[in-house]
């Protein structure tokens, strides 16, 4: 029995640069979050530089949530 590919997962676990993810981050985001911008993340990425291992690449699931959370508190 084959399984289907789960198409939602792939894109989550894809590696993008700082310019792609600020992109996929942003689209189809809910109004009652904050957007972010390529100096935010900059500034993410140095306070958080420990989720960066992998030479400073960027994935949804590992960073979206964890920029959100970190983004509100800025947007109140």
């Amino acid at each position: 029995m084959m399984r289907t590919r789960d198409f939602d997962k792939e894109r989550s676990e894809q590696s993008h640069s700082l310019a792609d993810f600020l992109n996929v981050y942003n689209e189809n985001l809910s109004p009652a979050f904050p957007r972010a911008s390529i100096a935010l993340l900059k500034e993410f990425k140095n306070t958080h530089q420990n989720l960066f291992k992998s030479n400073g690449v960027w994935s949804l699931d590992l960073h979206r949530k964890k920029v959100m959370d970190w983004l509100h508190p800025r947007s109140t």
